[in-house]
């Protein structure tokens, strides 16, 4: 086993600054690519004549494609580095979110038109599937042990900040311009970013990484499937993952055919603006409760239960309001509950397994984003039939108890492999 020096191992103050800025925004345009479509269904589908189930299999569609290349895209990182997975599944996902108007409109006619625009969401979502494994690969390998959660949680709030830029962006393009011009623009960006990242990428190239010394490279499948913390990690990002997808996906359709009159702009901006500051809180309550001599176990716990009550206890009250500055008010709060998950069960794989963070991330997160699909198709399904929103935000409530229970009793923050 060859030793390399930690100096040139991990990166230094300013590479870490660098590299975080970076991968903010790459997280950020991820997400604004992913949630440019959910925003423009409404009026998409308005134009095309899409059903409710027409619209939740376009919206579902993308999960299909994320799902499966999580393992995948999070083993390879490790082995060969998250930053060249990155940059390849950026091209990927940079590009079919530029040409989808193209796909939406010249195949507008045909019998399967939507299929085939579900099949691109499909392929969009299977590029950005490889983004977070290889992101929590990258920061595994050239970040300590102590400095990973609280990078990892930093840069994923760029989340928040994506789809902030897509309400902001997509209501002002909306009223000035087509709606393919968002997609037109948050292509054009998202490449550009490619190129930066391409650029840095190579200059981490022949650097050595954890992977290259490690003892062992292989991810002891067997071992970690007997694991209870390891499945319990699973079962609530999937719980969490249900709300979460759903609200995406759906939520500007709710205040469309629920409160019409509210402005664009306020739904599409306000709930993911409050997002960003829950994201540092906490990350900052995290970092406190571990420095004052909680352990790493019982931090996660608080701030993973943190998430859940907030969601809640909010998905009960907008279930029953008529009033739409008091929904608006609880989506808001329930979005920003979901900022507590960046610092709990999604860092939690890191303490789980460090030396195999990027391939157990990818496990979790193929089996967190089955809701995507079957989630967000089952409340188009509910409201074809129920015509109720209250019944769709009651099956997300059921779901959060569940998930929530289940990680209080056998979650974990000590390292499992």
């Amino acid at each position: 086993m060859q030793i390399h020096d930690n100096v040139n191992l991990y990166w230094t103050r300013k590479e870490r600054l660098k590299w975080g800025m970076i991968l903010l925004s790459g997280t950020c345009l991820v997400y604004a690519s992913r949630t440019s479509v959910p925003l423009l269904v409404p009026i998409i589908g308005k134009e095309r004549g899409w059903s409710k189930p027409d619209s939740g299999i376009i919206l579902s569609s993308f999960f299909w494609g994320y799902t499966l290349t999580q393992v995948l895209g999070g083993y390879i990182s490790d082995r060969i580095g998250g930053h060249r997975i990155m940059w390849i599944a950026a091209v990927g996902w940079g590009t079919s979110t530029f040409f989808l108007p193209d796909i939406i409109r010249y195949f507008s006619k045909d019998d399967y038109s939507i299929q085939i625009i579900a099949f691109a969401r499909v392929i969009n979502g299977a590029f950005q599937g490889m983004h977070f494994p290889s992101m929590i690969s990258l920061t595994s390998q050239r970040l300590t042990e102590s400095e990973r959660a609280s990078f990892f949680s930093l840069v994923t709030s760029g989340s928040a900040l994506g789809t902030l830029l897509t309400g902001v962006l997509g209501s002002y393009v909306l009223e000035n311009y087509k709606w393919d011009t968002v997609f037109r623009v948050l292509g054009i960006i998202s490449v550009a970013w490619t190129m930066i990242l391409i650029y840095h990428s190579m200059l981490l190239n022949g650097r050595p990484t954890i992977s290259k010394y490690s003892s062992s490279n292989r991810l002891p499948i067997r071992e970690l499937i007997t694991k209870a913390p390891f499945w319990s990690c699973v079962i609530g990002h999937a719980c969490q993952n249900n709300c979460f997808f759903i609200l995406l996906s759906w939520m500007p359709t709710y205040f469309h055919d629920t409160f019409p009159e509210v402005k664009s702009w306020i739904v599409n901006v306000m709930p993911w603006l409050a997002s960003i500051p829950s994201i540092f809180v906490g990350r900052a309550l995290s970092e406190k409760l571990i420095n004052t001599g909680y352990s790493i176990t019982a931090t996660r716990k608080i701030i993973q239960t943190t998430c859940f009550a907030i969601q809640s206890i909010n998905l009960l009250f907008i279930a029953t309001t008529d009033s739409a500055e008091r929904a608006i008010l609880y989506m808001t709060l329930i979005i920003a509950g979901s900022g507590f998950h960046n610092s709990a069960i999604v860092v939690n794989p890191s303490d789980l397994a460090p030396k195999h963070s990027g391939s157990v991330f990818g496990f979790m997160n193929t089996v967190g984003s089955v809701p995507g699909f079957l989630g967000v198709y089952l409340a188009g399904h509910i409201l074809h039939l129920t015509h109720s929103w209250a019944v769709v935000f009651m099956y997300i409530f059921i779901v959060e108890i569940i998930g929530c229970s289940v990680y209080l009793i056998f979650g974990s923050g000590k390292a499992i492999l």
